[in-house]
């Protein structure tokens, strides 16, 4: 298998599969494929076993069904575009070598790759973290490929060492870091302040890579163009309706 990543601001994955090679991705991430490209859909790939196990994989984010694709009797040619402006990102995945990652963050992986809840803390940091904080863990062994937004900043934490991190910034960190929830100190910092109430707590060892354009924040800074109510008239109108079926398409994807 053969993979190269093209484009920069709006990077697309393509992946050069040889005969009887595969590659898997959940439901709605294909852009394009060769005719030699076969596609398998069901609730098996991802380590879903069954129904429950993929019930546990959309609980942290992932979908019902994930696809399979396989080059059949020729080499093939396999395409997945990030959904927003980012970075596609290769990890390595082994026993001991464990990734968590933020809940939309899997683009495709290779078969052995698997998907699970990634509640490293607790389930109490999914509940009052909110969305931020519901990750997903990728197990198995192989390569999977992520999506990140925006741009990406790596850090290397020292055993003991702690990076407080809005949530939505989150993008992956290895699974020897330790996770948790914090809460910002200070009743006016809280409420008005502006960043929420909780911040991730990250402590090493291990590396963490952020992402500076959560799509949470893609979407905020949009809202001003959606269109709105009839009775707020027309202003925008035209650019609202441009914008607005962009993110509209974004958040479909991604919910």
């Amino acid at each position: 298998m053969q993979s190269r990543i093209v484009g920069t601001t709006m990077p697309v994955l393509e992946l050069l599969l040889q005969p009887g090679e595969s590659v898997i991705s959940e439901a709605g991430e294909l852009s394009w494929m060769t005719q030699t490209i076969a596609m398998n859909t069901h609730t098996q790939l991802g380590g879903g076993g069954g129904f429950f196990g993929a019930i546990k994989r959309m609980a942290g984010g992932g979908t019902l069904f994930m696809t399979e694709y396989t080059a059949q009797g020729y080499p093939g040619e396999v395409a997945f575009a990030a959904k927003i402006p980012g970075h596609i990102l290769p990890i390595e995945v082994s026993p001991g070598h464990e990734f968590m990652i933020h809940r939309h963050g899997f683009l495709c992986g290779t078969p052995q790759i698997q998907l699970g809840v990634g509640f490293q803390q607790s389930l109490g940091a999914g509940i009052f973290g909110g969305d931020g904080f519901l990750l997903q863990k990728v197990t198995g062994y192989g390569t999977a490929w992520l999506e990140l937004g925006g741009e990406i900043v790596v850090r290397d934490l020292q055993p003991g060492e702690t990076l407080r991190v809005h949530p939505g910034h989150v993008g992956a960190f290895q699974s020897s870091v330790n996770f948790q929830i914090t809460r910002i100190q200070g009743i006016r910092n809280m409420f008005f302040g502006g960043d929420g109430i909780f911040l991730a707590a990250l402590t090493g060892p291990g590396r963490v890579w952020l992402q500076t354009l959560p799509l949470a924040n893609l979407a905020h800074a949009l809202e001003p163009y959606l269109p709105h109510s009839s009775g707020e008239g027309t202003r925008n109108v035209g650019t609202a309706a441009v914008v607005g079926g962009i993110v509209g398409s974004l958040l479909d994807r991604n919910s």
